[in-house]
């Protein structure tokens, strides 16, 4: 999608890009091999030339971030296709403080965890994000990423970022997690239904002052869930994207 994708240019937008893909310019190639562009003057055009030229260059070299400073922040998911080997899907917990106690991250068919007092400190969370180009959460605009920054001020979290939340709420969805996966038909355990964050927080409790472990694994268990969720969600979401988006052409 991203390589049919034109809303990074200056002054366009959605109606516009339609209207390019209606007129049979559906790739950057299409653009720059056109001689002129309907409505398009020569200079607009040779500057928007030598952004796609730029871009294709960027593309050629994996280069994910210049794409996440380009791209309008709510148009990230484009770039999800071409990502996917190099996205990490990401949740966290919290205590009742408000302090972060679980970062859970799915990425390459692999989950960790990093726990507060164990394994969680900037070094570590830094080195388990280095490796990926994409960051998935739900709500992570709102809550995991401040939250992250607000404990890790120098975390650097320069990957693009798509929030299934915000793409959920474009197509039409409403509700939380939980409740998106039960109209998608996404599983998870027996064990783990009708859970929420409050009981993570009360799980956590009891793993942080009676050392439970059947509390610990049960946390680490919704946690999991919460993220490795997350991949098939993204994958429904991108496709009825990108449905949508060419379907108003």
């Amino acid at each position: 999608m991203i390589e049919s994708s034109f809303c990074f240019l200056p002054r366009v937008g959605r109606k516009t890009e339609r209207r390019w893909w209606r007129d049979g310019l559906t790739s950057w190639d299409d653009f720059l091999t056109a001689k002129s562009i309907k409505g398009l003057g020569e200079n607009r055009k040779t500057i928007y030339d030598r952004a796609l030229e730029e871009a294709k260059h960027k593309r050629a070299e994996n280069d994910a971030r210049y794409f996440g400073v380009h791209l309008p922040a709510h148009e990230h998911w484009r770039l999800y296709e071409w990502l996917r080997p190099r996205t990490v899907y990401l949740d966290i917990e919290t205590n009742s403080f408000g302090q972060v106690t679980v970062v859970g991250l799915y990425g390459q068919s692999r989950y960790t965890s990093l726990i507060r007092g164990e394994s969680l400190d900037a070094r570590s969370l830094h080195e388990a994000l280095r490796g990926y180009d994409l960051l998935v959460t739900f709500n992570g605009s709102g809550f995991d990423l401040p939250m992250l920054l607000a404990a890790f001020p120098d975390l650097p979290l320069d990957q693009p970022h798509l929030d299934l939340c915000t793409i959920g709420r474009q197509l039409g969805y409403r509700g939380g997690l939980k409740t998106i996966e039960l109209q998608l038909g996404l599983q998870r355990e027996p064990q783990l239904h009708g859970m929420t964050g409050s009981d993570a927080v009360l799980l956590w409790n009891r793993w942080r002052h009676r050392r439970d472990q059947t509390a610990r694994t049960r946390l680490l268990a919704y946690n999991q869930a919460d993220c490795t969720n997350l991949e098939p969600l993204a994958d429904m979401f991108y496709c009825q994207m990108v449905q949508w988006c060419r379907g108003g052409t």
